[in-house]
């Protein structure tokens, strides 16, 4: 009964939520009885299935409920709202339940809860894409002697790479390919709609594609890992042999790394990956997300800081660069990935004697400046630093370096240019799609997926250091 008393707080809290007007005497109530969701939402987790209470359930149908008691009116605005809620001061920092309730209230994501249909409905977000034409040579079931095999099938592989009517197909003046990878809960679509595909479609820096991997990228980051290598190899096949660079966000970067380790045919085919909010490390956030005997998605237990599969990821090289690799990320404040701060940040990697990582903290780059200032594991994605790394990296050999970017105007922005706050807003949707997708989850699991064979005992051949 107590588990019961303790999940219907918190679900009360969340469904008061919505009902909350924008005065400042009920701001102050809402944070309070958010404070005390914060406290008894994981304590009755973990309790929960054995007493009945479909917490899922209720949470759902509250988020439901929920809708903008205000709008910002300016991105700064919006910026000091994320950060209130997400880093409060002098408070806890609320379960994740808890601020996507507080977010979609204060009318900081573009949808709510009820209204997110639209966006997950769109032909851009599908993750059946109907690409008829192979390439030369062929993808699967090897692009290399050394490639571990598929446990996916090429249609389902190939149906995951959305390419839009714009996409010139490494025509001559036509700019370099980029495959974009969504994080966890997300899709390629979903991830990059606020921030890199206004910014780069249509124009001459590089020629988006993305990748909408089933599941969200909730399930084993071993098989969401395959749909990155298949893409890497059918891109580069379908553009005339031009080399692709990769954009990815948060798990992605995971999925990234693994792919070039393991399919090692797909590292001479990539000139650069451009990874914001990477988590190479997992996250300490996700041992607080996930505690011992809770069933969740597969990826969420394998970023997990000391997890199995990160450290299988990490050992043999794994924690080094296998192509040219620059990092970009908040260390304040990250509410998914910690630690982000310094050289010791999850999104930190070395280089490695065949290729070169740059490392960058938004803070450290642009100190006192707007655009070192706060952002989160999704609004990082629309910071004028990375988009300005991105483009230094696509136009030079090796990684984007802060040396070659002119810092005194990067820095005095709060976006990269041409965003504004409907792009932060859809930037930010981010945190409410996950939270949805990963209730919505099945089968949950209590521990991670086993490390797949081909990566097991190093002395398969498979993804040697080239």
């Amino acid at each position: 009964m107590k588990t019961q008393s303790l999940l219907y707080a918190s679900v009360l809290a969340l469904a008061q939520l919505g009902q909350c007007s924008p005065t400042p005497t009920r701001e102050l109530e809402r944070r309070d009885l958010i404070s005390d969701a914060i406290h008894n939402l994981e304590d009755g987790l973990s309790a929960a299935a054995n007493e009945g209470f479909d917490v899922v359930g209720k949470i759902l149908t509250n988020l439901d409920n929920i809708v903008p008691t205000a709008r910002p009116a300016s991105v700064q605005d919006a910026m000091n709202g994320c950060q209130e809620i997400l880093a409060p001061t002098g408070q806890p920092k609320p379960n994740l339940v808890a601020a996507i309730g507080q977010l979609v209230a204060g009318g900081l994501t573009s949808d709510s809860k009820s209204s997110l249909g639209g966006s997950l409905d769109k032909d851009e977000n599908s993750f059946v894409n109907n690409n008829a034409r192979s390439p030369w040579p062929p993808a699967y079931p090897r692009a290399g002697l050394h490639d571990a095999p598929y446990s996916i099938s090429e249609s389902a592989l190939r149906a995951a790479i959305h390419i839009p009517s714009s996409f010139r197909y490494g025509a001559r003046g036509a700019p370099q390919p980029i495959i974009m990878v969504p994080g966890t809960g997300s899709t390629g679509y979903l991830t990059f709609q606020g921030n890199y595909i206004p910014l780069l479609q249509g124009s001459n820096i590089a020629d988006p594609v993305w990748l909408n991997i089933p599941e969200y990228a909730l399930n084993d980051i071993q098989l969401n890992a395959e749909y990155v290598a298949y893409a890497i190899n059918y891109i580069w096949g379908m553009c005339n042999h031009r080399k692709v660079a990769v954009l990815t966000w948060s798990q992605g970067s995971l999925m990234g790394q693994w792919a070039y380790k393991y399919w090692p045919s797909t590292r001479s085919r990539v000139t650069d990956q451009i990874s914001i909010s990477p988590d190479y490390h997992g996250t300490v956030a996700a041992n607080l997300i996930s505690p011992p005997g809770i069933a969740y998605p597969p990826s969420i237990l394998q970023q997990q800081y000391n997890s199995q599969f990160v450290a299988t990821l990490r050992s043999g090289g794994g924690d080094q660069a296998y192509v040219p690799t620059t990092n970009v990320y908040s260390g304040f404040f990250d509410e998914i990935v910690e630690p982000q701060q310094g050289d010791g940040a999850s999104g930190f990697l070395s280089s490695s004697r065949t290729a070169e990582a740059s490392n960058t903290e938004v803070q450290k780059a642009c100190p006192f400046a707007l655009a070192g200032g706060f952002y989160d594991h999704e609004t990082t994605l629309a910071n004028p630093v990375g988009y300005a790394l991105l483009v230094d990296a696509l136009k030079h050999d090796g990684p984007g370096k802060l040396e070659r970017i002119n810092l005194d105007s990067v820095c005095n922005n709060l976006l990269s240019p041409g965003l504004g706050l409907g792009d932060f807003l859809a930037t930010q949707n981010n945190l409410l799609v996950a939270g949805v997708q990963t209730f919505l989850y099945h089968p949950l699991v209590l521990v991670e997926p086993e490390i797949k064979g081909y990566a097991r005992g190093g002395s398969s051949g498979y993804g040697y250091r080239a």
